[in-house]
């Protein structure tokens, strides 16, 4: 068989929830759940991160974020001299070396020019935006700068964002069929990250023009959900135009989400959510098809990272790992296509802000929310309410240990590390939070 095609789609801040065959309550996505129809929905996917910057720095290395300074920023924030090293190996480039067409089509956020860049890391294409949000119509981030590029240069293209973007990965792989390469296609929406603008909503968009784009005095429940549904139509543009194109049975097709969602999102059946260790925070969305290897229709209770997607597409397209750079997630192939049974995994995760620190062995997590520390079964307990912590002292203390083992194999927290979190000031069911 020929080497597969990749389109990888990311969107930006969704929750668990927000998709019809996650269980959505005020979402219909008939396009994204056709992923999932044609091949596996993962109930227990993870985000490397609660945001982000972090999230994607794992998803571009396939290593824990923290092996890196850009990974010690949760999200990167204002910093210029902070981004992902040209010189590390990404999935881009080890792709890129191997035949593949790379394309970043959407938002970037791992470092600014000119030292950091798509070009710089692997991508032959990319048209998007650099920062971490930006105005679904002006096109300004939050400092007020124009953040529309095609390639190094700025663009002015009237249009909201998510519709654009579609434009351009449909465009994306009429090309690549047309050259008949294989190609890598990182479909990263801003949807449904703030600001709170669905399709006709310009007037929203020239109320915050001028402002840092937060939005807390806006968006309903339906505008989300409005949001969501423009994404799930691009995508299935998309997946049109691959069966259009004779690509669809040797394309893989990955959805999921760079974090827990945000404000408006559902997370059921978790609670926590965007900057959170709590299962809300890092629970995602976790999507795949390949029809010439997955069967289509499965429900898969692997545990899984975003980090497995860098050895899961490299053994796909018969591409090795850089020696030097060892990847820290597992290929989920073998697992995805049925040659295994799901295995048990032990995955960490530490955010700085509120001294957040959390593990998943097997069925349990071991928590820490400031000075508070719990462990719970999250497969028979997935809101995380009852603390096993006395109960059962023997797990909590070996996965304690653990933690701690595993943290001293990575860089140190810093304090000049910008943390994002929201506040009881900021949103009326963060009583406790400062």
């Amino acid at each position: 068989m020929s080497q597969p095609n990749i389109v990888f789609i990311m969107a930006d801040d969704l929750g668990y929830a927000d998709l019809s065959c996650n269980g959505s309550r005020h979402c219909s996505t008939p396009n994204i759940d056709r992923i999932a129809e044609r091949g596996v929905r993962l109930t227990q996917g993870y985000a490397n991160s609660a945001v982000c910057s972090a999230t994607r720095l794992a998803l571009i290395t396939g290593r824990y974020q923290y092996r890196l300074p850009l990974g010690l920023e949760e999200p990167l924030a204002g910093k210029t001299d902070v981004g992902l090293p040209p010189e590390h190996p990404t999935l881009p480039s080890l792709l890129r070396r191997a035949g593949y067409g790379t394309t970043l089509i959407g938002k970037w956020h791992l470092g600014v020019l000119p030292k950091f860049g798509p070009s710089q890391s692997g991508y032959d294409h990319f048209w998007g935006i650099r920062t971490g949000a930006i105005d679904y119509y002006s096109h300004k981030n939050p400092r007020g700068e124009d953040d529309l590029w095609d390639g190094e240069a700025t663009v002015q293209q009237t249009g909201y964002l998510t519709d654009l973007l579609g434009d351009k990965a449909v465009g994306a792989i009429e090309t690549y069929a047309r050259q008949k390469q294989p190609f890598l296609l990182s479909l990263h929406f801003n949807a449904p990250h703030w600001p709170w603008e669905a399709p006709g909503d310009q007037v929203v968009s020239d109320r915050l023009l001028g402002t840092r784009l937060r939005h807390f005095d806006g968006g309903t429940q339906r505008t989300y959900a409005r949001m969501v549904q423009a994404m799930d139509m691009q995508i299935g543009r998309v997946l049109r135009a691959l069966d259009g194109n004779g690509l669809a049975d040797n394309t893989i097709v990955i959805f999921t989400s760079d974090n827990g969602g945000e404000r408006f999102s559902d997370t059921w059946p978790f609670s926590g959510i965007k900057t959170e260790l709590l299962e809300g925070g890092l629970r995602v969305p976790s999507l795949v098809c390949w029809p010439a290897r997955i069967k289509a229709g499965a429900v898969c209770e692997q545990p899984a990272i975003t980090m497995d997607w860098f050895p899961t597409l490299l053994e796909a397209a018969g591409v090795g790992p850089d020696q030097d750079h060892p990847p820290d997630g597992i290929s989920l192939l073998p697992v995805l296509s049925g040659a295994s049974d799901p295995v048990a995994r032990t995955l960490f995760w530490r955010y700085r802000t509120n001294a957040q620190r959390a593990m998943r062995d097997g069925d349990f997590k071991y928590l820490k929310l400031r000075e508070n520390t719990f462990l719970f079964n999250v497969v028979d307990d997935p809101r995380e309410r009852a603390n096993l912590k006395l109960l059962r002292p023997d797990v909590y203390d070996r996965m304690e240990a653990a933690w701690h083992a595993w943290n001293a194999t990575m860089l140190p927290e810093i304090d000049d590390s910008f943390g994002e979190v929201y506040t009881a000031a900021e949103l009326a069911d963060h009583i406790g939070a400062r």
